[in-house]
């Protein structure tokens, strides 16, 4: 009997598609940094306030690219509270003159750099001294916890404008590093707070469980997995309350306890214009829409980052 031979098939099966790769690119975890990176990117008050933030810190760091003029040159018998000239727009006395014959936009462009370094030096020194405190009390709690939190309390009871007018009539004369030290041995208390319960959340989790029984030692534990993870809740804290010391400073110039002449800041201006205030109000009015507005990009930052860092807020 013949042998039947099987006709191959017309349309044979294709061959199971392999299994696609994923994309590393795409679908990479990615970290809370370049999570909340592309939260801020979509924030209109990011971008609102990075562009003041920038503007103000470039005025700091280089006046001279904003005003040719010098802030210390006075002319009273030509330019004494002589108002704004809005038809040199681009000449330095288009925000007029103070009682002293000095160029009103020029001290102001100049004052920015005193303002914002007391601003940034009393926050980065209050984020270390007060998270050092409040890491140490969250981490290793009982007696220690105990007693960072009493001496916490003890400073909490002293306000912050009153504790820094109190010391610094201690000085004879006060420049921006006396301001930066007054502001921060009464300031450093709300980092601390806020670092404590953060930390104190974050040495329950199972990573840092994880560690300690692989034999990590404290301070690896403390600042290569806790701090890490502890951080977000400070840098938002720090970035509102830059714009607050900066206020504040401005507010101990206002009140002659802070920054003295010959030193240049907005909060010596509105000292100096509150004497002329009904004769030239745009002496008083220039310094003090640029503080206002660089306390509101502080302010506005500081919102931004948090809606960035805290999912539940998106």
């Amino acid at each position: 009997m013949p042998e039947k031979t099987l006709a191959p098939e017309a349309n044979p099966a294709p061959e199971a598609a392999a299994p696609a790769q994923p994309n590393s690119g795409q679908n990479k975890a990615r970290s809370l940094g370049q999570d909340a990176w592309r939260e801020l990117r979509a924030s209109p008050l990011f971008w609102i306030s990075a562009v003041l933030l920038v503007l103000f810190i470039l005025m700091a760091i280089a006046p001279s690219l904003f005003t040719s003029g010098d802030p210390r040159h006075a002319d009273l018998r030509g330019h004494y509270l002589a108002p704004p000239s809005w038809s040199h727009v681009f000449q330095d006395d288009w925000f007029g003159y103070n009682g002293q014959g000095q160029s009103v936009y020029a001290r102001t462009v100049y004052g920015a750099r005193a303002s914002i370094i007391v601003g940034v030096c009393v926050t980065l020194a209050v984020t270390v001294i007060g998270g050092f405190f409040g890491m140490l009390a969250g981490y290793f709690g009982g007696w220690l916890d105990a007693l960072l939190s009493r001496i916490t309390d003890i400073f909490f009871g002293i306000p912050l404008l009153l504790g820094a007018l109190v010391m610094l009539q201690a000085f004879a004369h006060r420049t921006v590093w006396t301001v930066v030290l007054g502001l921060t041995v009464f300031g450093w208390m709300q980092i601390a707070r806020v670092m404590r319960g953060a930390v104190i959340t974050q040495k329950q989790a199972d990573f840092v469980t994880a560690a300690r029984a692989l034999g990590a030692g404290t301070g690896r534990i403390l600042f290569r997995h806790i701090l890490p993870n502890a951080i977000g809740p400070v840098i938002v804290v720090s970035t509102i309350a830059l714009g607050g010391y900066i206020s504040t400073e401005a507010t101990l110039s206002y009140l002659g306890i802070g920054l003295q002449d010959p030193v240049i800041s907005w909060g010596v201006d509105i000292s100096a214009a509150q004497t002329t205030l009904r004769d030239a109000p745009h002496v008083l009015l220039v310094p003090a829409t640029f503080l206002s507005l660089t306390v509101l990009a502080f302010i506005l930052l500081g919102d931004a980052v948090r809606d960035a860092l805290d999912p539940k807020l998106r």
